[in-house]
């Protein structure tokens, strides 16, 4: 353990993926967060559109990178065994593309997790959206006991739909979400751990789970990944 105030800078998955290279997800430093900023002030989905239900790319700079940064922190502060957002940067072959989180509310009980997540416009439509998401889903089924996995998306959103439905989530209903201060239905979805072991995945390293393990509400001594 090389962070024992928070070991959950040693977390860390990994995959090789023959078209893109070396995949990395893990927890940025503080001092790696403006790299991640730049990406976003390049551009992640164009000006008429907004994917998110919470409109944080619409804020001018310097407050969306201030703002995004509180949130980034607030994450870490924040964090409990029943209620935790794992913020992951993105790097793939050591250049950084985008964030996927993974959340819980209750996980110890309900056994459910949620994700959100976002992606440099430059690094779109190559695969790396549906390959992050798997990244967290096998975190998640694999090693923390994960029963269900949901997230939803407007119904607009037609590219963060094919990645649900491409990792092999289900439609699950319709819901409402403010879209820039207007209520707009989004579409649910749900994938089972069945599901989640009923097609081939990609071969996932996860590191440095050990010595977090108490922070996801997990005895201290790993058991074997499902």
């Amino acid at each position: 353990m090389t962070h024992p105030l928070w070991p959950l800078y040693d977390l860390r998955i990994t995959t090789i993926d023959p078209d893109l290279g070396r995949v990395v997800l893990r927890l940025p430093t503080e001092a790696e967060l403006p790299a991640f900023v730049a990406i976003v002030s390049g551009g992640i989905h164009s000006p008429d559109e907004m994917p998110f239900s919470i409109p944080w790319t619409d804020l001018p700079s310097p407050a969306r990178e201030r703002s995004s940064y509180q949130f980034y922190m607030s994450t870490r502060s924040g964090w409990t065994v029943d209620d935790w957002i794992l913020t992951l940067g993105v790097w793939v072959d050591d250049t950084p593309v985008g964030f996927q989180d993974l959340r819980a509310h209750e996980f110890p009980k309900v056994r459910t997790v949620g994700s959100g997540s976002w992606l440099g416009r430059e690094f779109q439509g190559r695969g790396i959206g549906k390959l992050m998401r798997q990244a967290v889903l096998a975190l998640a089924f694999d090693h923390l006991g994960a029963e269900i996995a949901e997230t939803e998306a407007f119904l607009t959103n037609r590219a963060s739909a094919r990645v649900s439905l491409g990792v092999g989530y289900e439609p699950n209903g319709i819901g409402r979400l403010l879209q820039r201060g207007v209520a707009q239905d989004a579409q649910r979805f749900r994938m089972t751990l069945e599901g989640w072991r009923a097609r081939p995945r990609p071969a996932f390293a996860v590191e440095g789970l050990d010595g977090c393990r108490d922070l996801f509400g997990l005895d201290a001594q790993p058991g074997p990944a499902s």
